[in-house]
């Protein structure tokens, strides 16, 4: 890998870091994104990456579940990973669904807190409300940027 591209996949390390991800799936992710052919192996991903084939295949099979990767069919047992095609916008799928978990979470704390308490009763709905409306415009987000991915091709 070249040094300006090693800077490229340590920088998106760090960005998938800050993403609550993994520094290792950030760099494995970007590495899929530029690398020709555009599927690896594990054995070629580890050696690349630096990082150990175990780790490798763990964080694969995490993108993959997530669409962020997908594996390449073989003719043998070698498993090949590629970049996935929209897997952002998978990714935000994945964790809309945890706000589905917060919705509950702060549902469940405005159910056994008592009328009288309405400072923290407050805080609980202000809370709610927030992750309902992130909800509600990140799905509305999502379809935008598919209309406009549709018109840039």
């Amino acid at each position: 890998m070249e040094p300006p591209v090693r800077e490229f996949v340590d920088r998106m390390g760090l960005v998938m870091e800050r993403l609550g991800g993994t520094r290792t799936m950030g760099r494995l992710h970007a590495w899929l994104m530029v690398c020709d052919p555009p599927d690896q192996s594990l054995t070629d991903l580890a050696a690349e990456l630096g990082v150990s084939k175990t780790a490798i295949s763990t964080v694969a099979r995490q993108m993959e579940m997530i669409g962020m990767a997908e594996r390449v069919p073989t003719a043998g047992r070698e498993h090949r990973y590629r970049v996935a095609d929209g897997g952002w916008t998978h990714a935000m799928r994945v964790q809309l669904a945890g706000l589905e978990v917060s919705l509950d979470a702060l549902d469940f704390g405005l159910s056994v807190l008592p009328e009288d308490r309405p400072e923290p009763r407050a805080r609980l709905t202000e809370a709610r409300e927030f992750f309902a409306f992130l909800m509600q415009d990140t799905d509305r987000l999502i379809e935008r940027w598919e209309e406009y991915r549709e018109k840039s091709s």
